[in-house]
């Protein structure tokens, strides 16, 4: 699948034309976010990390409120053994067609260039 490379910009082609040009000025520095659900430490020492749900799901209050609110208690997503808990994740990925986590998820290869994700 080849993804658009304005598929996150605003339709209207004056907004769209400033934010190509923002997004060219920008595209290539780290990103810095007061928001992000990995803890930094792991990006900056390029550290392994334990298991996927460790990573992906327990830090994602997105994932986590989502999975919740389809009955899945938050002890078993937060306590439970960490490959129960990514197996619930994937059983239940179909709630997160068309999120915004589920486009992250989905496109993140293509997020960093490469464009067959």
């Amino acid at each position: 699948m080849v993804l658009h490379e304005d598929r996150f910009f605003d339709p209207d082609p004056a907004v769209r034309r400033v934010a190509r040009e923002l997004y060219e000025e920008t595209r290539r520095l780290p990103i810095v976010s007061p928001h992000g659900h990995v803890d930094p430490r792991i990006l900056a020492t390029n550290e392994p990390f334990a298991e996927p749900a460790a990573l992906i799901v327990q830090p994602d209050h997105y994932i986590l409120r989502m999975l919740y609110s389809r009955g899945i208690p938050l002890e078993r997503l937060l306590q439970g053994e960490p490959r129960a808990v990514w197996r619930l994740f994937a059983e239940q990925y179909f709630l997160f067609r068309g999120t915004p986590t589920g486009a992250w998820r989905r496109q993140r290869p293509a997020l960093r260039g490469d464009r067959r994700a």
